[in-house]
């Protein structure tokens, strides 16, 4: 068994392969049940918009790979070109960077920790960690931790909401006089709505499944002066057109904002222009509204330009933080080769006591046939020395040359002889 990342990020794949391979948190439990029955031991899955990464202990990395597309109904060959594989060192490696940020869209971003948090947090209650990835995610959020403390990785960072903002700017201007809709209320919409609320928009609207969470997030725009409401995410086409701001992230599976619903829209607002930013992975508008007319539409992989603002700063507090990475990252595998040196610890062990039994076996005949005591233990103690010195004397006997010598050091330095 050993340890495997297996994944697809921005790096490596477009959006339309990520959405077809992520996970909500909704069916993450059972995703990692069916996984762990397919003969793996151990896993942890993190999904994001820009990345689905499965940690696991397995024999092999294949039958992880056949169960990611499988489980997802997809054609083996539609993504495996757009995999990565890590074993071992670079798995750790890896795990190190992606929570401090370092192989982020945008360099030094925070939230994925806090996503990277949630999902081992999942895997836990799932009963999916064993000892393997529980020592590597603490070690994990420790060195990320110890990554932001001591550089400057996170300074000049501009996040997705912030990117947002800056995007709508530029194709109103001043955005006082729009109204924005926010779809969905989780931790990145309701960090869209702080930072388009400090612009002071004529309103903002909240549209989620649930009245009473959109409800809680429009007060707390109000709470920052900005005029707010929450409507049922059923009810949407009936206001959409009276939007010219529209940023999205849930968790649907399938697209909430069609072609059909806003090419009403265009229409309606006799082509004035509607800026639409879509942040969720899958999609939550339809990828055909790019195409329309008087419609502004960009994903998460178009905002990389605008979030790499500030990046110069950036890059050189990576440095650093990649020095920290790969000290941490060799402390971790000393602990691993000391992890997979234990069976053969026991078997050593146990060897040893079963030498020791068969002699001690020995020796209480002997006391009952009435040997003196000092003659038993004499014999005794020269069985156990010859027993457990037979196999490195025969080793070294049997040895030639290089071989022999190699041993002999061998020897001497497990059992300290100084000459």
């Amino acid at each position: 068994m050993q340890l495997y990342t297996i994944g697809v990020n921005h790096t490596t794949a477009p959006i339309a392969i990520r959405e077809n391979v992520a996970f909500n948190e909704a069916n993450l439990r059972h995703a990692l049940s069916d996984l762990t029955a397919q003969n793996v031991a151990e896993a942890a899955i993190l999904s994001t918009c820009n990345r689905t990464e499965i940690y696991v202990q397995s024999a092999t990395p294949q039958p992880i790979i056949n169960w990611l597309a499988r489980y997802h109904r997809l054609d083996l060959s539609h993504i495996q070109p757009y995999t990565y594989t890590l074993t071992n060192q670079e798995a750790v490696k890896h795990a190190f960077r992606v929570a401090s940020g370092l192989d982020s869209m945008v360099l030094g971003e925070p939230q994925i920790l806090g996503q990277f948090k949630q999902s081992i947090k999942i895997a836990q209650d799932a009963g999916t960690l064993g000892t393997l990835l529980h020592k590597l995610f603490q070690r994990t959020f420790e060195v990320a931790k110890e990554v932001r403390t001591n550089t400057d990785i996170g300074s000049s960072s501009i996040s997705m909401a912030a990117a947002a903002v800056k995007l709508a700017q530029r194709i109103f201007g001043d955005i006082s006089q729009q109204k924005v809709l926010l779809i969905g209320a989780g931790e990145m919409i309701e960090l869209c709505a702080n930072h388009f609320a400090a612009q002071q928009p004529k309103s903002i609207t909240v549209a989620n499944r649930t009245l009473e969470r959109g409800e809680s997030l429009a007060d707390k725009i109000i709470a920052q002066g900005v005029s707010a409401q929450a409507i049922l995410l059923q009810d949407l086409p009936a206001h959409f057109a009276e939007f010219d701001i529209l940023i999205t992230s849930t968790a649907s599976q399938l697209p909430i904002v069609g072609l059909g619903m806003v090419e009403r829209a265009v229409k309606a607002r006799r082509h004035r222009p509607i800026f639409m930013v879509d942040l969720a992975v899958p999609r939550d508008i339809e990828s055909e509204v790019s195409q329309l007319d008087d419609v502004f539409l960009y994903t998460v992989d178009d905002l990389a330009q605008v979030v790499n603002n500030g990046l110069e700063n950036r890059q050189t507090a990576a440095i650093n933080a990649e020095v920290i990475v790969q000290a941490r990252v060799e402390t971790f595998m000393q602990w691993l080769a000391k992890r997979d040196a234990v069976p053969t610890i026991k078997a050593l062990r146990d060897q040893a006591e079963a030498m020791r039994l068969t002699e001690l076996e020995k020796a209480l005949k002997l006391m009952q046939k009435g040997e003196p005591p000092e003659i038993v233990l004499e014999a005794l103690s020269n069985a156990l020395t010859n027993k457990f010195l037979h196999a490195p004397s025969h080793a070294l006997n049997q040895a030639h040359g290089d071989e022999h010598a190699r041993l002999e050091n061998i020897i001497k330095q497990l059992y300290q002889i100084k000459n």
